[in-house]
């Protein structure tokens, strides 16, 4: 079954669309549903939020914590999504109950995940409208705010929020992907929308698709075992199971991300539309340890499942867009904390 012309332009449309930044519906799943609950909020997901803002001397935004557990403690402005709220809304909240400030977010900077159960949206965001929390106005959401140095005087909730700090400061200096916000579209579950490529010396690509009901890109659902870009390795699993272990399959980032939550349990979910590359294992051994020479064949690996198909991708401009994206990793970057 081969890629037609027409199906061929259907499929540049679509991934030209997500190297955009833009999305599109959700509308079925080729892998994991089975092993996936839908997205409930309190339930079966949670999301943060986290804003880093930095005012003109480079200095960033902090909030001095008011919970028992870490009391008089200082972390960046963050909290959970609430039922009903968009990512960006929750992110404005937050910022606002702890620091006293109105923000406009900028850009999603990095992704941080434990699974569908637990992920963490970090914003590079600035500040609108609004005067800073002081003590007088002290309640359960924080203490105060101020604006930090990055000097270690600071007692910190947790370290972790360093190196957030350092990815806004590059990226405030020197932006390395495109402007990525949540864009408004449903999606019930956690999935894994996957721009899959294999790309070899002389720069060619392929793009792995699903055949049926048109030829499209491979959708996959998060399940609570695993990261959530384990996805992408179940498709590769799915798709050509021999080759697998040869060959790594590493989520190098997301172009967009799609969100809703307007209606509890029903469209709590997110779709990472993301960049995917499948490399050889370069390091391949023997039944007795011992190194063997690797072959590099130049075509992807063989797809022994009749539901998928590698397509070449013909178009000029958008093989070198591509590339470009593998190369650079221009992409907002997801981190997997398990």
């Amino acid at each position: 079954m081969e890629v037609t012309e027409e199906e061929q332009q259907q499929v540049e449309e679509q991934v030209e669309k997500l190297l955009s930044g833009q999305g599109s519906e959700v509308t079925m799943c080729d892998v994991g549903l089975d092993q996936s609950k839908p997205a409930t909020l309190r339930k079966t997901v949670t999301y943060i939020v986290c804003a880093i803002i930095f005012n003109e001397k480079e200095e960033v935004l902090m909030v001095q914590e008011a919970k028992p557990e870490c009391y008089q403690q200082w972390y960046l402005p963050a909290g959970r999504v609430e039922v009903g709220e968009s990512i960006e809304e929750a992110l404005r909240r937050e910022v606002k109950e702890e620091a006293g400030f109105e923000c406009q977010p900028i850009t999603l900077l990095l992704i941080q995940e434990q699974g569908p159960q637990w992920i963490r949206f970090i914003f590079l965001a600035k500040i609108t409208d609004g005067t800073i929390k002081c003590l007088s106005a002290a309640d359960q959401e924080s203490l105060q705010a101020t604006w930090w140095d990055r000097q270690p005087s600071l007692p910190l909730r947790g370290r972790d929020i360093l190196c957030l700090i350092d990815c806004g400061l590059k990226y405030h200096r020197n932006p390395w992907h495109p402007v990525t916000l949540p864009i408004d579209l449903s999606c019930r579950h956690v999935v894994q929308r996957l721009v899959l490529i294999f790309t070899n010396a002389q720069d060619q690509i392929w793009i792995l698709l699903v055949k049926a009901p048109v030829f499209h890109l491979p959708t996959a659902a998060a399940v609570k075992t695993h990261a959530v870009t384990w996805a992408a390795n179940m498709v590769v699993q799915e798709a050509m199971p021999s080759a697998y272990y040869d060959h790594d399959v590493n989520t190098l980032g997301i172009f967009s991300l799609q969100h809703n939550g307007r209606q509890h349990g029903k469209t709590d979910g997110v779709c990472f539309n993301t960049l995917v590359t499948l490399v050889p294992d370069h390091v391949q051994r023997n039944e007795d340890g011992e190194k063997l020479e690797l072959v590099d064949m130049g075509r992807p690996p063989l797809v022994e499942n009749p539901r998928y198909s590698w397509y070449e991708v013909q178009n000029q401009t958008l093989r070198e867009k591509l590339l470009e994206k593998t190369k650079n990793t221009s992409t907002v970057p997801v981190h997997s904390l398990y």
